[in-house]
């Protein structure tokens, strides 16, 4: 049944060797059911164990969706960056309800479904630059690099300058020992992945949690809730499904049209849109290139089911109660270890749905442990800039602002803004008009306005 689903044969390959793919690269991936909960939850009022369930839900029909529509060898889960930009951008930054969060990201699956049975989402992917792409993909990489520094204690408001300070320098307290533990958790992940030990992010974030209960039992971390800092010990229970039933299908309740503004809602929800076409247009590409997976004239075969199972996934993921779903570059680990089918997805999927039994130990990660995953992560999207060409200032400025303005002005969208409206400026002066789409220019348009009306 599985060769004639999946065609192995064709394809070069096994069940027992796609079931190793899909272990190889849900372990690598499986540190978003830590993460995920730890970001979204993060003072926006969403119950922490109920996104642990909606992630692992919402993933693992993703997974089956990819799996059935492209028979590709790609898993999804909510991407990373785009849920710090839920959280807080929209939610915190914007002081709109996570009900409202979650309905921008549904409609904005609904507008990627449409997208996705045509071939509107190649024409906007082709009319945006490819610095800019990049740019924004490296942004994000530092924007969530810099949340992690902040949950890892690492730096701290500082009421006198108004900037981060430094806190690790004083190591003989519990919030010293926390900083330093997550400066030890980014050491141990980057030796695993140079080691390329598979799961090196899973793997780097329990180890470190060990490591912070051994400081635990000797006394160099001392619990106290009322400060955020509690016991590192895991604990059992059973999975918070109502947590999850708290959370399901909000995005259509009341609160989510409370102080409705439909240009602030527009802008939100392009913003979701366009990092997760991005972000998925570029994995896609990225991974399948990297597998000669592409054809003689480098497109990828049977991606419109592949793009068709993201955009699915992300109104699911909103109706379970998790940010957007997108393609991760994670796949690639799993590519690399023979995987050539959906079978993987499948079986990355079949694996999400075991993780909800052990979902008491996920979220009793530490965010030591998940902030070197965090500041991990934001490496790996940093070196996307290396692929914008500097010595062209007319790619290389529009990008730069882009790459400073996410992180400084703790807004994805502000970053996107100010990058779209930089290239088409600079490009319009520099007598470059033949370099700026037309879409570039209605986007520009719409920024403008949009920051002269509504700030």
């Amino acid at each position: 049944m599985l060769e004639k689903r999946f065609k192995l044969k064709e394809h070069g390959t096994t069940v027992k060797g796609e079931l190793a793919a899909g272990l190889t690269t849900f372990m690598t991936m499986a540190y978003i059911l830590a993460v995920n909960p730890a970001i979204l939850s993060d003072g926006t009022g969403m119950n922490a164990g109920g996104i642990l369930i909606g992630t692992a839900v919402a993933s693992a029909i993703a997974c089956f969706c990819m799996a059935f529509f492209s028979n590709l060898p790609f898993a999804l889960a909510p991407g990373m960056g785009i849920n710090a930009y839920f959280t807080y951008t929209v939610v915190r930054g914007m002081n709109y309800s996570w009900q409202f969060a979650l309905f921008a990201v549904f409609i904005e699956g609904l507008i990627f479904i449409l997208l996705s049975l045509t071939n509107v989402r190649e024409a906007i992917f082709n009319s945006i630059p490819l610095s800019l792409k990049n740019a924004v993909g490296a942004a994000i990489g530092l924007f969530i690099a810099f949340i992690g520094l902040q949950n890892g204690k690492l730096v701290q408001d500082d009421p006198a300058t108004l900037l981060s300070e430094v806190v690790y320098k004083d190591t003989i307290n519990t919030a010293g020992i926390y900083a330093i533990l997550t400066l030890l958790g980014v050491i141990l992940i980057a030796v695993l992945a140079y080691k390329r030990v598979k799961g090196a992010l899973l793997i780097g974030m329990l180890g470190i949690w060990v490591i912070g209960i051994l400081a635990q039992v000797i006394g160099l971390y001392v619990p106290n809730p009322d400060t955020q800092f509690y016991s590192l010990y895991p604990t059992w229970g059973m999975p918070d499904f109502a947590g999850f039933g708290s959370l399901f299908g909000q995005c259509f309740s009341p609160a989510a049209f409370e102080k409705f503004n439909i240009a602030d809602f527009f802008i939100i929800m392009f913003s979701f849109l366009f990092v997760d076409i991005f972000d998925t247009l570029g994995t896609l590409v990225g991974v399948a290139s990297r597998s000669g997976m592409l054809d003689e004239q480098g497109r990828l075969p049977k991606i419109k089911g592949a793009l068709l199972a993201d955009a699915i996934g992300t109104s699911v993921g909103a109706i379970c109660g998790t940010s957007t779903v997108t393609t991760f570059v994670e796949s690639s680990a799993g590519v690399a270890e023979g995987g050539r089918t959906g079978l993987v997805p499948l079986t990355v999927g079949i694996l999400f749905l075991l993780a909800i039994i052990l979902s008491p130990i996920f979220i009793a990660i530490p965010s030591f442990a998940t902030s070197a995953a965090l500041i991990y992560v934001g490496f790996l999207m940093m070196s996307a800039i290396l692929k914008v060409d500097f010595d062209d200032l007319t790619e290389a400025i529009p990008a730069y602002i882009t790459l400073i303005a996410m992180p400084f002005f703790y807004s994805i969208s502000a970053g996107i803004m100010w990058g779209i409206i930089f290239y088409v400026i600079i490009n319009m002066l520099a007598g470059k008009f033949k370099k700026i789409s037309p879409l570039m220019y209605v986007l520009a348009i719409i920024f403008i306005a949009k920051m002269i009306f509504l700030g």
